[in-house]
């Protein structure tokens, strides 16, 4: 498939104010029960005209933390005249901002303690770099924050607020606790198996404290509350699958905590041109999947994708997926493919500019792309020999952890040197189509030998008898094609398996792309790339489905199908699967994410110099 004249996001020349205006709801308190929260579908406002105008320059001033109430967070901030931005995921995560839907790129609608018949305040948004920038202006000016930037930190002073009850509710969907608040607080979430915290930027006395008595139910089993220095942290005890929604009403000011199986509420956000975010559930039967999709518009210039590791001098080693953003500065990515936790080497196709970080293993699944549009997706093999004193023998790998009797080759794009993987191996040391040396190594991961600029190593295992051909100072010649052909008209390319989607059919065979049986029939949560007729690229995650765990190989095959893929390539997946936009995860937080060994990237240009 050809995916032709991608996108490009750009600063839009100005941005429109919009005020807020009132809709007809209905709001009752009884106990926790709390019968609606504010709509984001109700949202009415007028256009006042134009705010201010954000051109694409430096910003008078900019940085990568705030201090929060005194607390130093990440979060990346920037000044433009009279607008001050912190990018969209900063604010989510540590102010507790609930971002809504939109469909235009330079408009943010945000709830955040809004009144029971009031809608989102919509405000300025603008992207810069890899990062999206709300304008938290009219927030701070309608809550009483002070918002001061104090060199490469913003400050941001929230009122003091005390938390000064905590009351507990049953909804027929799970359990409810309500926390009453003498003013707006800020506050964080983190999930992790069974437990949930929720921290909260205001005190809690000890008579409160002590008066809460939980009533444990199957779903809420437990709570714990602890409060110093402003700063209030409820660590709950739930059930299996079980999953916080957290939101704030005023009038009165209520932060409100639900526990159930369906947490996650639908959206859409045009994050920038040609990019749009989308979170919804997908349901197949009676099972309910959380879908989370960054479309990527092929109608836009400028569109880069590239393959990304761990560390760019070495095809070892494995970093959480926010520090390979850091490091390589993309606006989004999703991890890559599969690699071996133990000694973190990849176990599959990456190709950068042509040079082989690490080759394919056992013929499967993978995607081919250059900087044009064009795309291919297909099971992929890598034929290679080495001929030396008129013998020629097949070469199974190159640059992989993945082990087996035969020749294997590294080159420096591996690293600097090579370390044994397995017991006995006879490694041959060639350079400028000569054999300089061979050597015998003992045990596996005890011995290494350096990798020669320009040339590569043999590494013979359980195969001593081809190892009299490779004497110091014979001749070598290689010969390698990529099968399908195709793959060699196009610089990267990044592996994982199986296959699941070609030209609109479901083409799934894990047992042919030699997946072990666990795997073909685990249930787990699933990275996916895919492609839509229309020429969108879609990055696909899929969490635990509703009341269980995530979907098998068929299962997601159905999924990516119902969301509009005619081709699709399943990734790694499990406690690996992220997907990663301008500075947030999207589909968990950072603590549940695996460390990853490579990534596929998303670049707004192509910024990323050629590092090898």
């Amino acid at each position: 498939m050809s995916v032709q004249g991608p996108w490009s996001p750009h600063v839009r020349s100005s941005l429109k104010y919009l005020v807020l205006m009132l809709c007809v709801c209905s709001f009752v308190l009884g106990g926790a029960q709390i019968d609606s929260q504010p709509a984001v579908t109700n949202v009415v406002t007028a256009s006042l005209g134009r705010l201010a105008l954000v051109k694409a320059t430096e910003p008078t001033a900019s940085g990568r933390q705030l201090r929060l109430n005194g607390r130093l967070v990440n979060g990346a901030w920037q000044k433009r005249r009279d607008l001050i931005g912190i990018a969209d995921g900063a604010i989510a995560t540590h102010l507790g901002v609930d971002l809504g839907s939109t469909g235009d790129p330079s408009e943010q609608p945000v709830s955040w303690f809004n009144g029971a018949n009031q809608g989102m305040l919509t405000l300025p948004a603008w992207r810069y770099e890899h990062h999206r920038y709300v304008d938290i202006s009219p927030l701070g000016r309608q809550h009483e924050w002070q918002v001061t930037p104090q060199g490469s930190v913003l400050d941001l002073t929230l009122p003091t607020s005390q938390i000064m009850a905590v009351r507990q509710g049953r909804q027929s969907w799970g359990d409810r606790l309500v926390l009453d608040l003498s003013k707006e607080a800020s506050w964080q979430v983190s999930p992790a198996t069974n437990s949930i915290t929720v921290t909260v930027d205001a005190a809690m006395d000890t008579g409160a404290i002590s008066a809460f008595k939980l009533t444990p139910t199957n779903s809420l089993k437990g709570a714990n509350i602890t409060s110093s220095a402003q700063r209030t942290t409820l660590t709950l005890t739930v059930a299996n699958h079980l999953k916080p929604h957290v939101w704030s009403l005023a009038e009165p000011n209520r932060l409100v905590i639900d526990i159930r199986p369906d947490a996650l509420r639908s959206k859409e956000i045009l994050w920038a041109d040609g990019v749009q975010f989308q979170q919804r559930y997908v349901s197949l039967g009676s099972q309910r999947f959380p879908v989370y999709t960054l479309s990527l518009d092929a109608n836009h210039p400028d569109f880069s994708l590239l393959p990304l590791w761990a560390f760019p001098d070495q095809a070892a080693g494995i970093k959480p997926p926010s520090d390979l953003a850091e490091q390589w500065q993309p606006i989004a990515l999703i991890n890559g493919g599969f690699f071996n936790r133990n000694n973190q080497l990849p176990l599959g196709a990456l190709r950068f500019n042509n040079s082989w970080i690490s080759g394919p293993i056992l013929g499967r699944g993978a995607m081919g792309w250059d900087d044009q549009g064009n795309v291919i997706m297909s099971r992929l093999t890598l034929a290679a020999t080495v001929t030396a004193n008129n013998q020629t023998y097949p070469i199974d790998h190159l640059n992989s952890g993945y082990v087996k009797a035969g020749i294997a080759r590294y080159t420096e794009h591996w690293g600097p040197q090579y370390t044994t993987l397995v017991d006995n191996e006879v490694v041959v040391t060639v350079q400028n189509e000569r054999v300089l040396q061979q050597r015998t190594l003992g045990s596996a991961g005890q011995e290494t030998v350096p990798i020669p600029p320009g040339g590569y190593l043999l590494v013979l295992r359980s195969f001593n008898s081809a190892a009299s051909a490779f004497a110091p100072g014979a001749t070598v010649a290689l010969t390698q094609q990529m099968q399908p052909s195709s793959f060699e008209q196009l610089p990267h390319t990044l592996g994982a398996g199986p296959l699941l989607i070609t030209r609109g059919q479901i083409v799934l065979n894990a047992q042919q792309e030699s997946f072990s049986r666990n795997f073909i029939e685990g249930r787990a949560p699933r990275s996916i790339i895919g492609l839509t007729p229309t020429g969108q690229i879609k990055l696909i995650a899929i969490q635990d489905r509703v009341g269980g765990r995530g979907p098998t190989l068929p299962e997601t095959a159905q999924i990516v199908q119902k969301l509009g893929c005619t081709d699709a390539l399943n990734l790694d997946g499990g406690s690996s699967s992220s997907l990663y936009l301008g500075g947030m995860l999207l589909n968990r937080h950072p603590r549940t994410a695996a460390r990853i060994n490579n990534a596929l990237g998303v670049f707004a240009s192509s910024p990323v110099e050629n590092r090898l």
